[in-house]
């Protein structure tokens, strides 16, 4: 448990974002990174590369938590990258769909490949609306009864 004056300290200074997504184990996801370019002179200059892949691991806390993100790339290599949640460098992450997984270590998605290594998902919804407009959504009405008769 982390102390709470550190932790008052961090959302003081404006080191914790607000509007990250709630990632989970499993998920599929875009991370947009920010990368630092060399640029001539006293020039930064940044580009943003896109890392997609599962979420294997998450890490919660303030400052110190981070999502380990698998893709496979050219020729089937396994690449693992770490982000933390926290970082300026994140531009933004996108959740793609929702993985059913029973655990919150992914971590045997290393020894596995191809068709093996497939996650059931549920697919994201962009409009998270209250559990009453979800539910009303799949029932039908007495009109459409009606004419189903």
């Amino acid at each position: 448990m982390k102390n709470p004056i550190i932790t008052a300290f961090e959302k003081k200074k404006g080191l914790l974002k607000e509007n990250l997504p709630d990632i989970r184990s499993g998920d599929s996801v875009k991370v947009h990174y920010k990368i630092k370019e060399s640029g001539e002179g006293d020039k930064e200059k940044f580009r943003i590369q896109i890392f997609e892949g599962i979420v294997l691991r998450r890490r919660r806390g303030t400052t110190g938590s981070s999502v380990t993100v698998r893709k496979i790339s050219a020729g089937g290599i396994g690449v693992e990258r770490v982000f933390p949640m926290h970082s300026p460098f994140i531009e933004k992450i996108e959740i793609l769909s929702r993985g059913v997984v029973r655990r919150s270590r992914l971590y045997y998605l290393r020894d596995l490949a191809g068709k093996a290594a497939r996650i059931r998902s549920q697919f994201a919804v962009k409009d998270t609306g209250t559990a009453t407009n979800q539910a009303s959504a799949t029932e039908t009405t007495p009109a459409e009864d009606s004419s189903l008769n």
